[in-house]
This record gives C-alpha cells, sequence and structure tokens, in this order.
C-alpha cells in the first residue's frame, strides 16, 4: 500500500513504517496526526488517482521528533565594492513515522 500525501506546500510518496522529514508541524514528540489531503492511493495493485484529492483516504502518523536541518551558507558578494554579506540558516523541519493508511 502506497499513497502520495501533501503537507506544508510538498508532496511525499509514502508507505507504511517509512520515516521522512516534512516542513514543521506545531505539535508534541509522541502524537498521532492525520493527513487527509491524499493525491494517490494504491491498494493492491490498484490505483486511484485523486481529483485533486481522493475522498475518504487518510494517512496516520507519528510525530517522532523536532528539529533543525543542517546549517545552509548563504554568501552574497560584489568585486570591487568591499560587499560582502555572510549568513547562515538552519530550516526547522519534523520527522514523523507513517503508521497506516486508510482508503
Amino acid at each position: 500500500m502506497m499513497a502520495a500525501i501533501k503537507t506544508g506546500g510538498k508532496q511525499y510518496l509514502v508507505k507504511p513504517g517509512d520515516k521522512i522529514k516534512i516542513e514543521k508541524i506545531n505539535e508534541e514528540v509522541g502524537k498521532e496526526i492525520i493527513f487527509d489531503q491524499i493525491l494517490l492511493l494504491e491498494n493492491d495493485k490498484k490505483l486511484e488517482i485523486g481529483t485533486p484529492l481522493v475522498k475518504g483516504a487518510k494517512v496516520s502518523a507519528k510525530i517522532i521528533r523536532q528539529d533543525k536541518d543542517k546549517k545552509v551558507m548563504i554568501l552574497k558578494y560584489k568585486a570591487k565594492t568591499r560587499y560582502k554579506v555572510k549568513k547562515g540558516h538552519r530550516q526547522p523541519f519534523t520527522e514523523i513515522e507513517i503508521l497506516k493508511i486508510e482508503p
């Protein structure tokens, strides 16, 4: 069983047991969440494509951790003008584990 979910402006292809990093969700660690924006559902060789969403389908997941990703360095530089700006950014994320997919 497989599903394509939409969360945080991105799409993810998931199966039960998968651990994925998604955009930050403001919930506690250990809490179970439900995704209801299912774009595609594959169940026993039967493929169901939503228009735009599959009606009645849900994906249950459990929040494993809330953290920040590795630092990404941003450097702006202009030659001959003594202009240089160096910044860093750490994107927050939520790691979840897919528990079950309900058609």
